[in-house]
């Protein structure tokens, strides 16, 4: 089957390497000549795990291609997917014009049907307005189809290759047929291909997201409520967790969600709630108490250290998770920016999300080669993401490199009885 993807973020450079693993001949358009030379030459322009390594050998199979050019994608293809941005607009609604403006130029340049996929998280009724856009240009045969991502970063390419499901909205037999057949190396057992209506696709994908936000969300509020009773949030959080209604996954108390989708995601779908009248009152608290949580880690550093202005704060972890160099909406910026406001002097390490702090910061901060340095002369180690090197780290070698002995950890990654035997002043949420 012929694919093209528009659009090479994470979302749409994963969706064409994944397919092109899986056997069908892929063409990737973006409008950045830097990138598409770069992808053509088979570096990737971020960090995720084995995307690398699949684009390489997709390309040596010459089953991907990557291109400026949106008419020789749009000839090439039967299926034809839209992954674009769609950016947070300043009233919290997601911004259309990628996504409205590539329909137009797809309406005068296609010819025969083909199915134009919505693979970017898009608010409902978009597949309509994308429908209108082509329709304006064209008047042949062609079906827009909602088929939204489910991709965590850190683990897209696992995700892709073995999801819990594949949502399909469309209402027209010949698409779905075209869409059931282009997964079916992913479908299993265990793995549905639900069909929908495009709407109910479009709703789906904003309250998943949404919902897991409110998991975290109310699992940091029992946190808080756990530091203010004498109880300890990793107790609570086991004993709902084999609860099989719950479950265990994002039950993680911490310092809230970012990224580049759930943050965006849960004010579009609030957003789209009022647009129709509907107060969502949930989304509301969840935004708010989110905010609020970084917010009180601060406040739990300003309490316990005196004078931040003359010390020294090393941070573990800049981007919002582990296993992505993604700092969007990240809970380190706010903890930078907060210190530096303080007058702090601050050195920072991440395994990846160096360089996309320094795009911010600049000679601001110290960047350090690894999590030791950064601890050189440090008063006070703040933990922001949980990376696995920092789970088992060599607390001896901390201890010398540090000028202070405390250490607030926003994800609680280490035992507090560990942390006792080592002689660290240790605070973290909820416990």
């Amino acid at each position: 089957m012929k694919i093209a993807v528009i659009g090479t973020g994470y979302v749409g450079l994963v969706t064409g390497v994944c397919f092109a693993d899986s056997g069908a001949h892929v063409v990737c358009v973006d409008n950045n000549i830097e990138k598409v030379r770069m992808l053509q030459n088979g570096k990737v322009p971020f960090y995720e795990p084995r995307v690398e390594e699949i684009l390489h050998k997709a390309a040596t199979q010459k089953l991907i291609s990557f291109t400026t050019e949106l008419a020789d994608a749009v000839h090439h293809a039967d299926i034809i997917f839209l992954a674009l941005p769609t950016p947070e607009d300043e009233d919290g609604s997601a911004d259309l014009s990628y996504v409205l403006n590539v329909a137009d130029k797809i309406g005068q340049l296609i010819q025969d049907y083909k199915v134009i996929v919505n693979k970017s998280t898009v608010p409902v009724g978009t597949a309509d307005l994308v429908k209108q856009r082509i329709s304006a240009h064209y008047n042949g045969p062609f079906d827009v189809v909602s088929n939204p991502e489910f991709l965590r970063e850190g683990t897209s390419v696992q995700d892709f290759q073995n999801p819990e499901r594949i949502v399909i909205g469309s209402q027209s037999e010949r698409a779905c047929k075209m869409m059931e057949e282009l997964y079916k190396p992913f479908m299993s057992q265990d793995a549905p291909i639900i069909f929908m209506d495009e709407r109910s696709a479009e709703m789906t994908k904003y309250a998943a997201n949404s919902f897991l936000a409110t998991k975290i969300t109310f699992i940091n509020e029992i946190a808080n409520l756990c530091d203010r009773v004498g109880a300890n949030v990793d107790h609570v959080k086991m004993g709902i967790g084999y609860d099989s209604r719950i479950g265990h996954k994002f039950l993680n108390a911490g310092l809230g969600y970012g990224g580049g989708c759930f943050p965006k995601d849960v004010k579009a779908l609030h957003k789209t709630a009022a647009d129709n009248d509907y107060s969502f009152e949930i989304l509301k608290a969840v935004m708010d108490v989110n905010k609020r949580q970084r917010a009180i880690f601060f406040e739990k550093i300003e309490a316990h250290v005196q004078d931040i202005s003359n010390k020294t704060f090393a941070i573990w972890g800049l981007s919002f998770k582990p296993n992505t160099d993604d700092i969007r909406e990240a809970p380190s910026i706010d903890i930078i920016n907060q210190l530096l406001l303080a007058g702090a002097k601050v050195s920072v390490f991440d395994p990846e999300g160096m360089e996309n702090i320094r795009k911010i910061y600049g000679d601001k901060l110290n960047y350090s080669i690894d999590m030791y340095e950064a601890c050189d002369q440090a008063d006070v180690l703040i933990v922001v993401t949980e990376w696995t090197i920092f789970k088992k780290p060599d607390f001896l070698s901390v201890k010398k490199k540090m000028r202070g002995n405390v250490i607030f950890d926003g994800r609680n990654i280490f035992e507090i009885e560990t942390m006792k035997k080592e002689g660290f002043n240790y605070f973290s949420v909820g416990r």
